[in-house]
């Protein structure tokens, strides 16, 4: 056995990452990190005891490279006799997102739905400690705490109505990116070079090749590995904190009017420790305004407000104020405040059509597509053609909606697997459904198409419902 590849396992099973049994998706983009972790695992494949597919994700950045490094993905796939999960995802510019940030989205929606719609167990990607240690520097550079010092976790788990789907896992990331190309040398393995990744003009790329290298010149290569480190010890100190502490956030301390007012007992506040405090301001704003971009020095205003007298007030960004009452900061939204009574809103969409949601800044369509041409493993969000009528109504659920997401146990109020995917304020409120006449509720945003109005296997035309941001 290779020294790295006995090196990873003894890695995976000190983690308990990986279990005998594991059906586990290698995330390949055809680079050399990733297919390292595939010839690795290949090799481990016997003694892990567990099943090896591919995942590939097709952005479309490249044009005729992003297809050549598909091909070449199949191919490697077909040699090694693993089924290759392949998903083409164009980067659309998603609200917000840079052209990274937003594939990254595309990639992960799509190791949900594998893991959904139980294909696998795992997803493997080959994310290493050279990727950790650009991502804690980037996070400093633009701002961060204790939270974001954590950089990349070794793993995510996906959850659905509380339970667990499946997890993304990251073997490789106590380990340095340098010896994954020499690795595939010794075993006579090509792999493809992604041109993007000597592009520039991306941060990213600036920290990896310019900075980086300066790094490990002037303090020596142990200083990749110390930012490691810090991001394990940044890592504990999180999970310390926020499973159950010492100091929890309850909701005797602050409350949710709506979704423009919410406020914050002072009193417990200011008597809680000062790290208690920033977490506490911080969680509040999360919970009540996730529209609002957080930073240090916005909590520290927040905590500078609190010990001020009453009637002082702190403009934020997105339209959000803080306010210091008698024995409470408020925070309120003058971007909400007056549409309180009228936030409720539907539109008619038509079978084909579109429709624009000004509430939501995005544009709903329903489709009819061929099923010839849809990806098999998606076809749980199609609708049966044949029972949904020509029209729909979009609109946001209300109170005692219930819906029965294909694959699930039972029907479930809305408002639980809103809880679940810890939907909170107006992002919540105005989360989109569409209703069929004598159906009911056929679609929920990110949820399965109800197992009684699903296309049915060898139907030659469904309808899709899409959601795409303005």
């Amino acid at each position: 056995m290779h020294g790295l590849a006995e090196r990873l396992l003894k890695t995976i099973r000190k983690q308990n990452s990986i279990r005998a049994g594991d059906r586990v998706a290698i995330a390949v983009s055809g680079g050399a990190d990733s297919v390292a972790l595939l010839v690795l695992l290949l090799e481990l494949r016997a003694e892990l005891g567990i099943v090896l597919s591919v995942a590939h994700v097709n952005h479309k950045l490249r044009g005729h490279e992003s297809d050549a490094d598909e091909q070449f993905v199949a191919k490697l796939a077909r040699k090694h006799e693993l089924e290759l999960h392949g998903c083409d995802a164009p980067v659309d510019g998603r609200a917000g997102l840079g052209i990274e940030a937003a594939a990254r989205e595309l990639r992960y929606d799509f190791f949900r739905r594998l893991a959904r719609e139980g294909h696998v167990k795992k997803i493997a990607t080959a994310h290493t400690l050279d990727d950790q240690a650009e991502t804690i520097l980037l996070r400093i550079f633009r701002g961060t705490g204790i939270r974001g010092l954590a950089g990349i976790h070794p793993r995510i788990v996906f959850k659905q109505q509380g339970s667990a789907l499946g997890e993304v896992v990251r073997p490789l990331l106590g380990f340095r990116r340098a010896a994954l190309p020499e690795f595939l040398r010794e075993r006579g393995q090509v792999w493809r070079e992604d041109s993007s990744n000597l592009d520039t003009v991306f941060l990213r790329n600036r920290v990896r090749h310019r900075l980086l290298p300066i790094i490990a010149e002037e303090f020596g290569e142990a200083a990749i590995e110390h930012m490691g480190e810090l991001a394990e010890i940044a890592r504990a100190e999180e999970e310390c904190w926020e499973p159950s502490t010492q100091y929890p956030v309850s909701s005797t301390q602050y409350t949710a009017f709506s979704a423009s007012r919410a406020k914050f007992d002072v009193g417990r506040l200011l008597a809680l420790p000062l790290a208690a405090q920033r977490r506490q301001v911080r969680a509040w704003l999360e919970a009540n305004a996730p529209d609002l971009k957080i930073s240090f020095r916005l909590i520290e205003g927040a905590l500078d407000l609190a010990g001020e007298p009453a009637g002082r007030k702190m403009e934020m960004s997105s339209g959000w104020n803080l306010r210091r009452g008698r024995q409470e900061l408020l925070l309120e939204s003058e971007a909400y405040k007056g549409r309180e009574a009228a936030a409720d809103y539907q539109y008619k969409l038509p079978v084909p059509g579109a429709v624009e949601i000004p509430e939501l800044r995005v544009r709903i369509e329903a489709q009819v597509i061929d099923t010839g041409e849809f990806p098999e493993r998606e076809r749980g969000q199609l609708l049966n053609l044949e029972l949904m009528p020509a029209e729909f109504l979009i609109r946001n659920w209300r109170a005692g909606d219930r819906y029965w997401p294909a694959h699930t146990s039972t029907e479930k109020k809305v408002k639980e697997l809103l809880g679940d995917r810890h939907a909170t304020g107006a992002r919540k409120k105005l989360w989109p459904v569409a209703t069929a006449e004598g159906c009911g509720l056929v679609w929920v945003r990110d949820f399965a198409a109800p197992a009684a109005f699903q296309a049915p296997p060898g139907a030659a035309q469904a309808i899709w419902i899409r959601e795409i941001g303005l």
